[in-house]
């Protein structure tokens, strides 16, 4: 039964019809005796349905902070990144929909209660406040910590003072994860002295969310109490702070980003190397030309990668010497990187990549020339108009048109470095 039920959900998913009460309450009452991990996906297609639900449904009210920054160099272009819509808030619904969800915010089995939570709270009247608050006092810990998601997708500021005392005082480390989860998603800053306080908890898990809502509220007032964050003795704990300073991207954070640079684990390393190119500053600099030395081939492409964001030709010495890494996908990426600086030093050692091995690079090199558009480049672009590989062909045909201010649009280049950062 449950295989159909779940292939007619994901056709509701892809079609977006309106959903009828009758089939709600159908659905819901199949999914209160379904395996958990059917009802995690169905629960996602039956929510996806209007469009709001980005986060995983896994693991309800628990944040998934994994920036994913991917360069995507183009002629006359720049590197970009992963924007993270989390959620889009419609408020409507069909009334005997949102009541069929609404009969089953109390019910025992977890995933089914956390799916009407979710709806109601999206989609619900003000009403829902009243309820989620009522849920958030219970008795129950399962019903507190659904009471705390509802009042996270409402986004009420009305809930900061009661969210922050369930994550001060709630007996349940799930209750208090999942009000901080929803202290994030309000992102008042008025929250951050309870979140701060909540970086001491017992429970990593507590202290994870805490880092991933101050990052959420992105108010430079965090960036000091992040700090003892990155000292934590949970990985998972200090991963989630460096991103967070990363998404404040103040500048203030760069010291503290430079010690988390110096991290035992690789993963620390390499977010520390993202959360430096998100803030795009300077400072970072000399921090990420040591990461550049990581015996982790991740964390040298993802430092390269952020010294590209931060376009300063400090930057272009270190680069150039990358260069002639070993990895050719570190040797593209710092292609990539001296372009988007645009220092005309970088333009001999360049040149020299014209020469490359690996066609990639060439093609990159070529790139990055254009967008320095340095006569000295000439005679090395010309020499690759004749390249055995046609991408390199036209990137340099490309970047001679950019020196000699002829753009021709018709000319198509296409250099594809990634930086991928997971923690």
């Amino acid at each position: 039964m449950i295989a159909p039920l779940l292939a007619s959900l994901l056709l509701v998913a892809q079609n977006r019809p309106a959903l009828d009460s009758a089939t709600v309450t159908r659905v819901l009452n199949q999914l209160k005796a379904s395996d958990s991990a059917v009802c995690v996906l169905a629960g996602e297609a039956l929510t996806n349905y209007g469009g709001f639900w980005r986060r995983s449904f896994a693991d309800p009210g628990m944040p998934m902070p994994q920036p994913m920054p991917t360069p995507m160099p183009m002629p006359g272009g720049g590197g970009g990144g992963v924007h993270v819509d989390m959620h889009q808030h419609t408020r409507d619904m069909d009334p005997a929909v949102l009541r069929a969800f609404q009969g089953v915010i109390r019910d025992d089995n977890r995933c089914v209660r956390n799916i009407a939570a979710r709806v109601l709270g999206n989609y619900g009247g003000s009403d829902t406040y009243n309820l989620f608050i009522g849920m958030l006092k219970d008795a129950r810990a399962d019903f507190r910590e659904t009471g705390a998601l509802g009042l996270g997708e409402r986004e009420d500021s009305r809930a900061l003072g009661p969210l922050s005392d369930a994550l001060s005082g709630d007996a349940s480390p799930v209750v208090r994860t999942t009000a901080a989860w929803a202290l994030g998603q309000i992102e008042e800053k008025t929250a951050i002295g309870a979140l701060t306080r909540a970086l001491g908890d017992r429970a990593p898990e507590v202290r994870r969310t805490a880092a991933w809502a101050l990052g959420a509220i992105e108010d430079k007032g965090a960036v000091q109490p992040l700090s003892a964050a990155l000292n934590d003795d949970a990985v998972e704990v200090r991963l989630t702070a460096v991103w967070a300073l990363g998404e404040i991207q103040d500048a203030s954070a760069v010291p503290l980003l430079a010690n988390a640079a110096r991290d035992r684990d690789a993963r620390v390393r390499q977010q520390a190397a993202w959360a430096l190119g998100e803030i795009e500053s300077a400072q970072a600099i000399t921090p990420l030309e040591t990461l550049m030395r990581d015996p982790v081939a991740e964390v040298r492409k993802t430092a390269i990668w952020a010294l590209g964001e931060i376009e300063d030709g400090g930057a272009v010495a270190a680069l150039s010497a990358a260069l002639k890494d070993s990895d050719p996908e570190v040797r593209v990426l710092t292609a990539w990187a001296l372009g988007e600086i645009e220092d005309d030093r970088a333009v001999e050692p360049l040149v020299g990549a014209l020469k490359d091995n690996d066609e990639d690079v060439r093609a990159t090199a070529a790139w990055a020339l254009g967008e320095i558009e340095s006569p000295r480049a000439v005679d090395g672009l010309t020499a690759a108009q004749r390249d055995e590989v046609g991408s390199v062909r036209r990137a340099a045909t490309w970047a001679l048109r950019q020196i000699d201010d002829n753009d021709d649009h018709d000319v198509r280049v296409r250099v594809r470095p990634r930086v991928k950062v997971k923690p």
